[in-house]
């Protein structure tokens, strides 16, 4: 049935022809997740999922399931999970009360907005995004201590234990992670920095691989008998210090006395009879989502097919304009007065789309942020979480690019972000994601960092739905867009919502950015014909998520694309 109307999307019969004629049925069954009663975790490592779940077993919550994945990602996922970095929490209680934990990093105070620019005001080629002068100030820690303080129902030690064991008992290395580690070996060693013995193997490393982490168990130790302090002062706190120090970084003793994460207000707005909550700026993830989904909310989707000419020209046409909003209103808004309720306004979105041609793509140069009425990162994860009392927490954690900023903390045996660089470096000059960005996001000291992760969940008629996010820099907004469409319009369970091909357009460049294989030639053509540029670039996005089936059950939707893993009773 199409229940919408095409108010604004005749399509011309062209290009119905040629890309919504019904695709030749194929035999091999769509992929369903695993499938629990009660209780789930899908992360990026089957090892941390476990530890998730366990965790669950024990009788902790959901938030204590997301602590523990959390510090066991730091120590086998260890290119993006992370205590060096930062992220954002989304939670969605049984009773159906909401909350978000912002602990991304902040400028350190050091930090200005001129300090990755020379004297002629040119940007200094990866001074923000290698090295120790790309660190920001680590949240990840404070932002665990935040949660458990008002959230969980384990001790705190209980808590770190399972991470702690992993890091001094060692753990076995999947085929994608010894290559990650092989490239990092290779071709991202800092010069500056003391590389752990864990990083260094003379003949590479493979599959099967034992990989012990002394320095990391130890650092993981303190955290567990200090709690905070076990970070941000005392013996990890100067070493922390004493890298900076060593290769000309900024972070103090008093940034780091002086970082605290902070609860939100999530962001919740409608998409058809369905409840989106995410989270604020300073990521720019909620708003861009809901702007994204309210914008195509009156075009029958559902009847347009998946991946189909006119579904991706309307969804990419979306994405162009909402991406420009994004360089232009987004940032912290502890620094800067965000147009947060005008850029949710269905009316606003729906008139950024009456430039909107169904038969052509509109030129990025034609295309420039809106003005709302105002009132007054490529390594990330990203794991979901859904407990046996029905609570529900989506978190995205990151330290930006694939082992941040490559810099390893000697004597405490974790990586630091690159996170600076998520800031508008220059006016225009776009990050190593090529997301451009001006004033509102603009380096300060202590202000955090626009980002673009979109940890989300979705409920429907007051009952909770789906968990998900995904890590991939600029792309986590489309990613979860597209997975979130996939099952609400489409009719996909989660793992073949997960599954399905992807594709990204982030308005500059102008261009759509095509996992491989996801448009079969026709589409392709029509696409080209309307004139849009496409780029295949290999795989986008690593989706974990959860639906909460109509008997209760739960399927959850870990990303092939990774050594993603779900794990659930």
């Amino acid at each position: 049935m199409i229940r919408k109307h095409f108010v604004h999307f005749i399509v011309p019969v062209f290009f119905l022809v040629l890309s919504c004629a019904p695709e030749v049925p194929t035999e091999e069954p769509a992929p369903i997740g695993l499938i629990a009663d009660s209780a789930m975790v899908v992360s990026a490592h089957p090892l941390a999922s476990k530890v998730g779940a366990d965790i669950m077993k024990k009788g902790g919550n959901a938030v204590d399931a997301a602590i523990a994945t959390q510090f066991a990602l730091a120590v086998v996922y260890p290119a993006a999970g992370n205590i060096g970095g930062g992220g954002f929490m989304v939670i969605r209680n049984a009773d159906g009360s909401t909350d978000a934990l912002d602990y991304r990093e902040k400028a350190p105070l050091a930090g200005g907005r001129d300090m990755y620019l020379d004297e002629d005001k040119n940007v200094i080629e990866d001074l923000s995004t290698k090295g120790h002068l790309a660190a920001g100030v680590p949240g990840s820690v404070d932002g665990m201590v935040k949660a458990h303080e008002k959230y969980g129902s384990l001790a705190w030690s209980e808590l770190l234990q399972p991470a702690i064991d992993l890091a001094a008992d060692g753990f076995e290395l999947t085929e994608k992670e010894a290559s990650g580690l092989n490239r990092y070996q290779e071709n991202h060693m800092d010069a500056n920095t003391i590389t752990p013995e864990f990083l260094v193997k003379e003949d590479g490393w493979k599959a099967g691989d034992i990989i012990y982490m002394k320095e990391l168990a130890h650092t993981l130790e303190l955290i567990r008998d200090q709690g905070r302090e076990g970070f941000y002062a005392g013996e990890t706190a100067e070493n922390l210090v004493a890298e900076m120090e060593r290769g000309n970084g900024i972070i103090s003793l008093e940034d780091l006395a002086r970082y605290k994460a902070k609860f939100r207000t999530p962001v919740i707005s409608e998409y058809d009879n369905y409840k989106i909550i995410s989270m604020p700026p300073p990521s720019s993830g909620g708003i861009a989502l809901v702007q994204l989904l309210q914008s195509v909310e009156d075009f029958a989707i559902d009847g347009m097919g998946h991946n189909t000419a006119p579904t991706v020209h309307l969804m990419v046409e979306a994405e162009r304009r909402i991406y420009a909003d994004r360089a232009a209103h987004l940032g912290d808004m502890d620094f800067y007065p965000v147009p947060l309720s005008e850029l949710m306004q269905k009316e606003y979105n729906v008139a950024r789309m009456d430039s909107f041609d169904p038969e052509e793509a509109t030129p990025s140069l034609a295309v420039s942020e809106g003005k709302p009425a105002v009132a007054e990162s490529m390594e990330t994860t990203h794991f979901s979480v859904i407990d046996p009392a029905g609570n529900a927490v989506s978190v995205t954690t990151t330290l930006n690019g694939g082992f941040g900023n490559k810099v390893v903390v000697a004597g405490s045996g974790f990586f630091l972000n690159n996170e600076m660089d998520d800031f508008s470096i220059k006016p225009g000059y776009p990050n190593m994601f090529g997301l451009v960005g001006g004033e509102a996001n603009a380096i300060e000291p202590e202000k955090r960092m626009l980002s673009s992760m979109t940890p989300t969940i979705v409920e429907k008629d007051g009952k909770l739905l789906m968990v998900v996010g995904t890590p991939g820099g600029s792309t986590i907004i489309t990613s979860v867009y597209q997975t979130i469409l996939n099952v609400l319009e489409h009719g996909m369970g989660m793992q073949a919502a997960v599954d399905a091909k992807r594709f990204h357009h982030q308005w500059k460049p102008d261009t759509i950015f095509v996992e491989t294989n996801a448009f079969d030639s026709t589409t392709m053509q029509s696409l080209e014909a309307m004139g849009h540029k496409l780029m295949d670039r290999g795989s986008i996005g690593r989706v974990d998520a959860i639906l909460v089936l109509p008997d209760g059950r739960l399927e959850g939707g870990a990303d092939p694309r990774g050594d993603d893993a779900a794990a659930g009773f």
